[in-house]
């Protein structure tokens, strides 16, 4: 009977099945081997992480206190776990879904063709293997958990808001800061639980990555005159919607972060504009720089497809001149209306299209939906600090 979790057909492939999590996901039945369930497993596993941090520091006497940093006053502690973790968790669906169909179409689209199918299902093994790898799962396990130390003794020294007053998860004595029981359960569960979520992503950009390389290095069937002006590649700038959760849940960590420092701490959004900016270089980096392997591809298609178009035009345009202005034709067939001028049109738009294929399957909508997807969230603290009449006319006038 076939493992559907470790087929090798493009139609079944996933970065996301698989895995030592997921498998105890499955027995927990928390999840189905269609990742249905995910309400269920997103309301256990933020709960897991967020409420005993509520409970304690409640206990603590101080989630609701005035002063410091306390817990309900803690944007990036409510973003991280009550925004952030659920869309990590909600994109793993999405991702699912969408990239099957991402990858069937280069078989759909006759990119990979029946001689070089053996290899294409050789590099989505490789692939499949890598993603179920338990190794790195415990390496990485090993890393966030056993990392709480060293977190704890970083936090202490950037999270502190006044001499006299701690954070919520810790208290302050003559000796320094000492962990509460929330604090505790912050640093060593619920803050590696979401590390090891984000970085378990990364990893698996890091598999597509791979899988995109090597389907690079494959025989591509590509065609110079495709319309979408990619030879066919265009479905790939799917990437951005696909991945639209991860990168989402991205801008409401960048958003959280500010917060804190912006209400508690006396920053100007202004300081922030270089952070803003490294996170959505590095989103573009992870999210759509992988496709850039495919540029040499489209860069040798598209001069084979000058030379080829540019040899059937010359051959075409000179038949044309020499049957309509050299006086060859018959004079009794009129120009008006006559197929050449049509064919002749046509083999313009085709050669147009060759000539302005893009050096990598990404459009200007595609970044622009990027951006949109980190920056939403930092937008209300924008507002916070600059009202919206005055943001409107600025930006009016940067246009205009």
């Amino acid at each position: 009977m076939k493992n559907r979790f470790d087929s090798k057909e493009p139609e079944d492939f996933s970065i996301v099945l698989g895995g030592p999590l997921f498998q105890l996901l499955l027995r927990m039945r928390l999840t189905t081997p269609d990742l249905n369930l995910l309400k269920k497993r997103i309301i256990y596993i933020t709960l897991f992480a967020w409420l005993p941090l509520l409970l304690l520091s409640i206990v603590k006497d101080n989630s609701w206190a005035n002063i410091g940093l306390s817990f309900f006053s803690d944007f990036e502690l409510q973003a991280r776990f009550l925004l952030a973790l659920p869309l990590l968790i909600a994109a793993e669906l999405l991702v699912h879904k969408q990239l099957r169909k991402l990858v069937g179409q280069f078989v759909d689209r006759d990119i990979i063709t029946k001689n070089e199918m053996p290899r294409f299902k050789e590099v989505i093994a490789s692939a499949i293997k890598m993603r179920n790898s338990v190794t790195f799962e415990v390496i990485l396990l090993l890393l966030v958990f056993v990392g709480g130390h060293y977190l704890w003794n970083t936090l202490s020294i950037l999270n502190t808001i006044t001499p006299s007053m701690g954070p919520w998860y810790a208290g302050s004595d003559a000796t320094g800061q000492h962990l509460s029981l929330a604090g505790y359960w912050y640093i060593f569960v619920s803050r590696p639980i979401f590390q090891f979520i984000v970085l378990r992503w990364y990893y698996r950009i890091f598999i597509w990555s791979l899988f995109l390389w090597r389907c690079s290095k494959l025989k591509l069937n590509l065609v110079p005159t495709h319309p979408d002006r990619t030879c066919g590649l265009g479905f790939l700038s799917m990437s951005s919607s696909m991945f639209a959760p991860l990168i989402l849940a991205h801008g409401v960590l960048l958003a959280g972060l500010i917060s804190n420092s912006l209400f508690f701490g006396g920053a100007r959004i202004e300081e922030f504009i270089p952070l803003i900016i490294s996170v959505v270089v590095f989103i573009g980096l992870i999210i759509l720089g992988p496709l850039l392997v495919f540029s040499p591809c489209l860069s040798r298609t598209k001069r084979a497809g000058l030379c080829e178009y540019g040899a059937l035009a010359s051959g075409y345009v000179g038949e044309f001149d020499r049957k309509w202005l050299r006086g060859r034709a018959n004079r009794n067939e009129p120009l008006m209306g006559t197929p050449d001028l049509q064919s002749l049109a046509d083999l313009s738009n085709s050669f147009q299209v060759v000539r302005d294929i893009r050096s990598f399957p990404i459009d200007k909508d595609t970044i622009i939906q990027l951006l949109a997807y980190i920056l939403i969230p930092v937008l209300p603290l924008i507002l916070t600090i600059l009202p919206l009449k005055e943001l409107v006319a600025k930006l009016f006038r940067a246009v205009f």
